[in-house]
């Protein structure tokens, strides 16, 4: 599974809108390579930010 993909799949999994950092520790992973998923997903519209710094999946 490649790193976009995992990242998706924590946010999909959390009940609550999580930061950057926190997906870096569950993941195990540096924050860079999470930003950077983050920023793609965002764009393709399968996570949404509902406040500053805070991402959740899109429903």
């Amino acid at each position: 599974m490649d790193t976009k993909a995992e990242v998706l799949a924590v946010f999909v999994q959390s009940e609550q809108p999580l930061k950057a950092a926190d997906v870096a520790t569950k993941l195990g992973i540096e924050k860079a390579a999470v930003d950077k998923a983050i920023k793609a997903l965002k764009a393709s519209g399968e996570i949404v930010s509902p406040k500053v710094c805070f991402y959740t999946a899109a429903k």
